[in-house]
Order: structure tokens, then C-alpha cells, then sequence
């Protein structure tokens, strides 16, 4: 039954969507005492598509989908994302806000006997879900192998542990999130050598725009830079109308003057590259990630972006 105390959680999952959402349902019962959290699982089609890329599955809502759907049938009244597994563009009638502090935003490098990124030897299997990751990856070392790995990250941990991979590279985020810090070998700069996917390491909470009740409770949890940057990059995402399977990457940070973005399009193999940089005061986020967009269009993202989208 429903009471104005309940808040019904939508998560994926998996161990690291579990792990998001109790931290989001734990911060909900330190600020409001009073409420009453649950915790509903779903499994997404990313999670039960395990045989084939993502980026040739679709790319429109495979983590996400089945958690909106919930959200506009009124089943839950929010919905826990990794903020980087969210496309362009939501459903009508629900609307996004971080929560939180920002994550380690870096992609990281995990290897068998901790063997650095340069140090692996040629022809070393890479294993990574990511076009964008191995789209930088191959500019950094193009002598290397690197073959899609899927599933969760204990999934891909064991597939490095007992598999034919000599490394996997996964967001730093998600490794922290579930204690794995001492399995890191080693992190790629963020600005100079692998830029994040848009929002890498913020959590998104997902609710309907006419909830004023859940609104009310949410926006307490929300951190005013943090905010800032997930407005900044996703109005890049949303004017270069993509999603989280293309070779496409931004990263904001906070400066002396503000805030600071860089964005960059990618070829699938790595050899075409166009990267555009601005820099903006937060009550201009949103024009900064679509200024951004666009000088990455007319830079030469256009045509690469074009030639790999499906006609």
C-alpha cells in the first residue's frame, strides 16, 4: 500500500547498480527520517544482451528503459542510474538530477600481475565494452588487440582472471563504488588521455516531472557543481543527438574562471580525432555544451559521426 513515507527505488541488478542505490536510499534516511525506502530490481535489456556489442544491440535506453517504464506506470517513484548509461533525450513526463558528489571520473586499467598500460607487451588482448575507450586506446597504443568484453564488472574481473585477456578498462567509478580500489593498476588522464563518456562517475536519480513530492525529497541530496557538470556535458550528448555507444567523450571540471570542458569525437579506429575545448560560468552550462557540440561538428565530428551511424 501506498503512504506519503514510501519511496519506491527502481534499480538495475547487478551488484554495482545495487551498491548505487543503497547509497541513494541511505542518504534518503539520513535526511528524512521519517521515510520509508524499497528497493526494486530489473533487469535491462544490457543486462540480459550479453552475446553481442553494444554498440550493435541499439543504443537507445538498454540499462535504462525498463526502469522508465516502471517510473511512468507509477510502480516506482525513482530510478537510480549511472548517469553515463543515459541517452540524449528522456521519455516525456520524466525529468533527471544528480545526486551526490562526482565519482572518479577516469576510465581505469586493470591487468593480469598489475602490468602497466605501456608495459604490455605487443599484441596484448584489451578487453572493453566502450567504443569511445578503445577509440583513445588505439591513438595511445595501436600495436595492442582489443576485443569487446560484456557483463558486470565481477562478470568481466573473472573473464581478465581466467580468459584470454591480458587487461579490461572500466570506469573508475564503478570500480571504487564496489571497493575495488587496489585492483587498479592504473588510471588514464582524464583530459589527456582517455576523456570520460558524458557524466562518467555522477549517479543520476530519474523521477516524473509532476512528482512534487519526490522532487521535494531529492533536491537535498543534489550538489550544486555537480549539477553544473551534468547539464554542461549532457547538452553535449543532446546536441551531437547521442547516445553511449558512440565514440564521443566530454569532461568538465571546475576552474580559476569557473568551469572548464573538453569534448572530443572519435573515428572507430582510433586515427580520426576532433577534440574543441570552452570554458563557462554555471548559469551558462547548457549553452556551453551545445557551443561545444557544435564547434566539434564543424571541426570534422560531423563526417565521423555520420559514417558511423547506421543509415
Amino acid at each position: 500500500m501506498m503512504t506519503e513515507k514510501l519511496v519506491r527505488l527502481g534499480s538495475r541488478e547487478s551488484p554495482l547498480a545495487l551498491a548505487q542505490t543503497h547509497q541513494v536510499a541511505e542518504a534518503l534516511r539520513q535526511q528524512w527520517p521519517d521515510v520509508e525506502v524499497e528497493i526494486h530490481t530489473f533487469k535491462t535489456q544490457g543486462d540480459i544482451i550479453l552475446d553481442t556489442a553494444l554498440s550493435k544491440a541499439g543504443d537507445k535506453g538498454l540499462f535504462v528503459k525498463e526502469l522508465e517504464v516502471a517510473l511512468l506506470e507509477n510502480r516506482i517513484d525513482l530510478a537510480v542510474h549511472s548517469m553515463k548509461d543515459m541517452p540524449g533525450e528522456l521519455p516525456d513526463g520524466l525529468a533527471l538530477v544528480s545526486f551526490g558528489e562526482r565519482e572518479d571520473a577516469r576510465d581505469v586499467l586493470l591487468s593480469k600481475n598489475q602490468v602497466p598500460f605501456e608495459a604490455l607487451p605487443v599484441g596484448a588482448v584489451v578487453g572493453t565494452s566502450s567504443l569511445r575507450r578503445e577509440a583513445q586506446l588505439r591513438r595511445l597504443r595501436p600495436d595492442l588487440t582489443y576485443q569487446v568484453i560484456r557483463g558486470n564488472l565481477q562478470t568481466r574481473y573473472r573473464k581478465l582472471e581466467e580468459g584470454p585477456y591480458d587487461a579490461i578498462v572500466l570506469a573508475a567509478a564503478g570500480v571504487r563504488r564496489l571497493g575495488w580500489q587496489d585492483r587498479i593498476t592504473q588510471a588514464f588522464d582524464a583530459w589527456e588521455q582517455s576523456v570520460p563518456a558524458v557524466a562518467q562517475g555522477i549517479l543520476g536519480i530519474e523521477f516524473r516531472v509532476a512528482d512534487g513530492r519526490i522532487r521535494n525529497l531529492i533536491q537535498p541530496l543534489q550538489q550544486p557543481s555537480v549539477e553544473v557538470i551534468r547539464l554542461a556535458e549532457r547538452s553535449v550528448l543532446t546536441t551531437l543527438a547521442g547516445g553511449c555507444q558512440l565514440p564521443l567523450g566530454a569532461y568538465c571540471r571546475p576552474c580559476d574562471q569557473g568551469y572548464e570542458m573538453k569534448g572530443v569525437v572519435l573515428s572507430l579506429d582510433g586515427t580520426e580525432a576532433v577534440y574543441a575545448y570552452t570554458m563557462f560560468e554555471a548559469p551558462d552550462a547548457v549553452i556551453a555544451g551545445q557551443r561545444l557540440a557544435h564547434d566539434l561538428l564543424q571541426q570534422g565530428g560531423q563526417a565521423i559521426l555520420e559514417a558511423i551511424r547506421p543509415a
